[in-house]
């Protein structure tokens, strides 16, 4: 218990640290104008889906661009191995022991949340804040609606469900239903992750001469598979193929070249926000950070094992094994983020809420506690200690036992409790980053220490 007390110490000296920067106004970078934000959110990438990690079946380039013109995370992680508790991660800065959405099956934020926000944090220091997307948070009606938790504009899919629909007759603008009668009765004629991006790059031309925060949950390649056919096509022919049969997700004769067509769309609609940055003349005044929300899933066809798209990662969605919750993060600003930098500094989705609160020359709301710390030093470019506050993650398992399923990072060691009932699993990242040699019956010490963790972090919604 000695170890497991020094850990908490010496988190608590950090957490008091970081306390500067967190807490009221901050300082860190007056001497700067204060950035313009994009965040990009891909849904269900795993951290071997792009070129710039070693992907090998599919184009990336503007990725692999960013990449080159940027900083490249290597042991970055989501908020949770699903989507809307990562979502919330991201918002609230928290980690999934504090989220008020810990599954899929939560009802979203909360009235108490409004304000909270990282959303709500910036528009209040005078940022125009704009999500597009998948939200999965809150619909019409409900106190997590996004423009009741800080976005001026909302476009896109506000129910994950209906998020699964590439091609639906219908998105949201805030609480207004935005008609595409091109895909009325049937027809596939507009694909809306098209129509999302469109609106994106609309919010930023409208607010370019003031600081913005564009926050662009992207649904690409979360199944339904498919693409049109301009992205599918360099593909056809360039797989063995099983055609998915339908059912909740559209048939889809050609899976594998549809995924690798949505994930090469994807590439091409990030590029579609460098240029248009670009154009604009706000590349240098502006943060754009590029990640996903979980690992990769089976579903509608999709194939991460053929495609490795968790790389070298056991695990995959759902799951809180490395390739459920470890994904890519590349960010980019020319001039203040290096270039062509690779970094292995531990990094998660709720440490979103603080760097931006740090860039933005905000202040986090009273009474809000943060399991985040900002990452500014290392988007920087600057010496950045090791990480001390350790990473937690957990999610409720309803069948076929109750319980809670639950993970977390010490340094370099991960713990996990895999399903309720099931025994602790200890594994030294560092050594072994594929979860292969479990070391809990010879570290009683870690287990001491993991389990001290998942009684202290987890607290009832």
């Amino acid at each position: 218990m000695r170890h497991s007390r020094s850990l908490v110490r010496t988190a608590v000296t950090w957490l008091a640290a970081l306390a500067a920067i967190v807490v009221g106004p901050s300082r860190g970078v007056a001497d700067e104008p204060r950035p313009n934000v994009v965040l990009i959110m891909a849904d269900d990438l795993g951290y071997g889906a792009l070129g710039c990690y070693g992907q090998e079946k599919v184009k990336t380039p503007r990725l692999d661009r960013m990449a080159a013109e940027g900083l490249r995370f290597t042991q970055a992680y989501a908020g949770s191995s699903q989507c809307a508790p990562s979502r919330a991660s991201l918002l609230l800065g928290v980690h999934t022991g504090r989220t008020p959405v810990r599954s899929n099956a939560d009802p979203g934020l909360r009235a108490v949340d409004q304000g909270r926000t990282i959303a709500s944090v910036l528009q209040k220091a005078g940022y125009a804040t704009g999500g597009f997307g998948k939200w999965g948070l809150g619909d019409v009606g409900s106190p997590g609606a996004p423009w009741l938790q800080g976005f001026d504009l909302f476009f896109g899919f506000l129910d994950q469900t209906h998020a699964h629909f590439h091609y639906t007759d219908h998105l949201f603008r805030n609480d207004r239903r935005v008609e595409l009668p091109e895909n009325r009765d049937g027809r596939r004629v507009r694909y809306a992750p098209d129509r999302v991006v469109d609106e994106a790059l609309g919010f930023i031309r409208a607010n370019r001469d003031r600081p913005f925060f564009a926050y662009l949950a992207v649904t690409p390649p979360h199944a339904e598979i498919d693409a049109p056919e301009d992205s599918i096509a360099p593909y056809r022919g360039a797989f063995p193929e099983t055609p998915f049969p339908g059912g909740h997700y559209a048939a889809q004769p050609t899976p594998r070249a549809a995924y690798a067509g949505m994930v090469g769309r994807l590439d091409g609609d990030v590029g579609r926000v460098l240029d248009l940055l670009q154009e604009l003349g706000l590349d240098e005044r502006t943060l754009v950070i590029f990640t996903s929300d979980n690992g990769p899933i089976t579903a509608g066809g999709a194939d991460p094992a053929f495609f490795r798209n968790a790389g070298p990662l056991r695990g995959l969605k759902f799951t809180f094994y490395e390739g459920g919750v470890r994904v890519p993060l590349i960010v980019r600003q020319p001039g203040r983020v290096p270039a062509g930098r690779t970094t292995d500094v531990v990094w998660s989705l709720a440490d979103f809420y603080p760097t931006a609160v740090q860039l933005a020359g905000a202040a986090t709301p009273e009474g809000v506690e943060l399991q985040g710390r900002s990452a500014l030093p290392t988007f920087r470019g600057e010496a950045q200690p090791p990480r001390e506050e350790p990473l937690y993650w957990e999610a409720p398992v309803r069948t076929p036992r109750p319980g809670l399923t639950q993970a977390g990072r010490i340094g370099r060691y991960k713990g996990i409790i895999p399903a309720p009932g099931e025994t602790l699993e200890i594994y030294d990242l560092e050594a072994d980053v594929a979860e292969s040699r479990d070391l809990a019956a010879d570290r009683p010490d870690l287990a001491a220490s993991f389990r001290e963790l998942f009684a202290s972090e987890h607290r009832e919604p």
